[in-house]
C-alpha cells in the first residue's frame, strides 16, 4: 500500500441519503482501485449545523454499508490551531484583510458584468486604516467581528479534473474566516489545510463543488500544498435537476434498511453506477472501471 490517499468528508448535519452514500462509495472505489489509503474526515466546522450525534450516525451508516477506512477519523473541530497557523502565514505575507460587509451589502454591491453571482466586489480591500477602525468599532458595538478575506492576486485559476478537463473560474477575495457573533472557519481554508495535512492526493466528490475548486487550488499553491487529482462526479438530483435533499424524499440508509437488507442497498447503488446485479462491495471493487461511470446526473424517483 502506498502513502497516497483519497477521502470522504461529509458534513454532520443529518443522516446520509442515497446521493451521499453514492458519492462516498465512488470515492472509496477510486481510492481502493488505485492502491490508496481511504480516509474519513468529519467536516464539522459549521457550529450552527453540525452535531456529534449526526457524525456518529453517519459513521455507523458508512460502516454498515461496508466501507472501510484507514487510520483515525479526523474531526475538523480539532483542527482550529492548524487553520490559525495557515491564516497567520498568509497574514504575514499581506494576503489577508478584514471585511465588514454583510451578505446584503455584498448582494447589493455593483460588480463586473462577467463576475459570477455572489463574487466579492472588493468593497473592503483598499480601505484606509481610519476607515477600517471606524467600521471595526461599529461591528464591535453590535457584538460582531469582521470576516477575514484572502487578498487574491489572480483574477482566475485553472484546475484539471478527470471528467471535466481544464476548468477555469474567477478567483475573488474569498472568506478565510467568517465574521459575526460566532465566527467559524471557512470551508475553503479548512478543506485545503486538511487535505494537505492528510496527504490527500485524490479528491473525489460531487460536481456541485467543482465551481469552488479553482479557489481552493489557488489557496493550496499559496500555502505550498501540492494539488491533488480532482474527480468531480455527477450527483443524484430531483426531477427539477436540483441536488437531492431530504425534502425530496431522499431516502436515508436507515430508512432503506427498514425494507431491504444491506446487500439490496448495495445492489441499488451498484446499479446506479452501471453495474446491475452486483450486490457486494467486494464484487463491485472487482468490476469497477472509472471509464464506465455515468457522466449524467442520476434522477431520483
Amino acid at each position: 500500500m502506498t502513502e497516497h490517499a483519497g477521502r470522504y468528508a461529509p458534513s454532520p448535519s443529518g443522516d446520509l441519503h442515497f446521493g451521499n452514500l453514492r458519492t462516498g462509495l465512488i470515492a472509496w472505489l477510486f481510492a481502493r482501485t488505485t492502491d490508496r489509503r481511504f480516509l474519513l474526515r468529519v467536516e464539522d466546522i459549521d457550529t450552527q449545523r453540525s452535531t456529534i450525534d449526526s457524525a456518529h450516525r453517519q459513521i455507523d451508516d458508512l460502516l454498515t454499508l461496508g466501507l472501510t477506512f484507514d487510520g483515525d477519523i479526523l474531526y475538523q473541530s480539532d483542527r482550529f490551531p492548524a487553520y490559525q497557523r495557515a491564516l497567520d502565514m498568509l497574514t504575514a505575507r499581506g494576503l489577508v484583510y478584514e471585511c465588514y460587509c454583510s451578505r446584503k451589502d455584498i448582494q447589493d454591491s455593483p460588480r463586473a458584468p462577467h463576475a459570477p453571482a455572489g463574487a466579492y466586489p472588493g468593497t473592503c480591500r483598499d480601505l484606509t486604516e481610519g476607515e477600517r477602525e471606524a467600521r471595526r468599532e461599529a461591528l464591535a458595538a453590535e457584538g460582531r467581528t469582521p470576516a477575514l478575506r484572502l487578498r487574491a492576486d489572480v483574477a482566475e485559476f485553472t484546475i484539471h479534473d478527470r471528467y471535466h478537463g481544464a476548468y477555469t473560474t474567477e478567483v475573488d477575495d474569498f472568506v478565510l474566516r467568517r465574521g459575526g457573533q460566532d465566527p467559524d472557519w471557512a470551508y475553503n481554508l479548512a478543506v485545503v489545510v486538511d487535505d494537505g495535512f492528510q496527504g490527500i492526493d485524490q479528491v473525489v466528490r460531487g460536481e456541485d463543488l467543482l465551481p469552488s475548486t479553482p479557489r481552493q487550488a489557488y489557496l493550496a499553491t499559496l500555502l505550498g500544498i501540492e494539488l491533488p487529482e480532482y474527480v468531480h462526479v455527477p450527483l443524484v438530483v430531483n426531477e427539477q435537476g436540483q441536488r437531492l435533499a431530504k425534502r425530496d424524499g431522499a431516502v436515508t440508509l436507515r430508512e432503506m434498511l427498514l425494507d431491504d437488507p444491506v446487500f439490496k442497498v448495495v445492489e441499488k447503488l451498484a446499479a446506479s453506477l452501471g453495474y446491475p446485479g452486483v450486490n457486494t462491495l467486494h464484487k463491485l471493487l472487482e468490476v469497477f472501471d472509472p471509464e464506465d461511470l455515468p457522466r449524467e446526473p442520476l434522477v431520483w424517483r
